[in-house]
């Protein structure tokens, strides 16, 4: 009994050392992330993805257990998976972006509704495009893809190996700008024709200043939001396809290089 505990404990140590990376991916990630999903959920898949790592891969955890260098690996493996996890969170930052544009530009930024993502209040319309990027993601087998990442990430990034260079900081604070840039160009057919709109609608509150602006504008916004938003959801869709591919890529070119 006591060899056989004197057996198992080193790679309980090398399975918990694993998950570390893992769990910090999945609590930064998406789907993998939100509020919804339980923490045993995330606990015992974080365990079962290790188990494979460890079959697949060499990894050796620090040797003992409680040190300053066992707290700076652990620390590290942390950051990575927060940096694995975080950079496909920008994509996904996008239909929040291109919601927030469209509400306002409609009149409904005021309808607000917790997100099952994150657990902040978001708007209806960029909570209920959330939902539609989350299921192309599962769609295209995109949480496959990050589980891949994350086991192949474990050669590309050995555990102990220093790849927190200013080069891939520098790529991931750039990839920021992916969020903004995406989220515009998902809302612009939308917000287009919202902004021609209110453009007719200011020109005719200055020749009629006795017009009710909000009785007739708010409603006119609507119609046209919600008619603009069932003739472009299948172009809006294709380029959520594009999105989730490009938080993908983006995730692979810091893990590989």
């Amino acid at each position: 009994m006591l060899g056989f505990g004197l057996s198992i404990e080193p790679q309980l140590w090398t399975l918990l050392f694993v998950m570390v990376r893992i769990g910090a991916a999945f609590i930064a990630a998406p789907v993998f992330g939100a509020v919804a999903v339980p923490l045993p959920v995330r606990v015992t898949l974080s365990a079962a993805i290790a188990i494979l790592v460890m079959g697949v891969h060499h990894v050796a955890p620090p040797s003992e257990v409680f040190s300053i260098v066992t707290f700076l690996a652990v620390g590290t493996e942390a950051l990575t998976g927060l940096a694995i996890g975080f950079v496909l969170q920008i994509a996904f930052a996008a239909p929040l972006i291109a919601g927030e544009l469209i509400g306002n530009s409609m009149g409904i930024g005021f309808a607000s509704a917790i997100d099952p993502q994150n657990g902040h209040s978001s708007t209806a319309l960029g909570q209920f495009m959330m939902t539609l990027l989350t299921l192309l993601f599962l769609s295209i087998n995109g949480h496959l893809i990050l589980v891949d990442i994350l086991v192949k990430s474990y050669e590309a990034m050995p555990p102990g190996a220093s790849w927190l260079a200013v080069a891939r900081l520098k790529d991931i604070a750039l990839f920021g700008s992916y969020a903004f840039s995406a989220g515009l160009l998902l809302a612009l057919p939308v917000g287009f024709l919202l902004l021609c709109l209110n453009l007719i609608v200011g020109m005719l509150s200055r020749s009629a200043p006795a017009l009710n602006l909000f009785a007739v504008g708010l409603p006119a916004s609507l119609a046209v939001g919600v008619i603009a938003l069932a003739i472009a959801f299948p172009a809006m869709g294709d380029y959520m396809v594009v999105i989730v591919r490009e938080g993908l890529a983006a995730t692979q070119s810091l893990v590989l290089g």
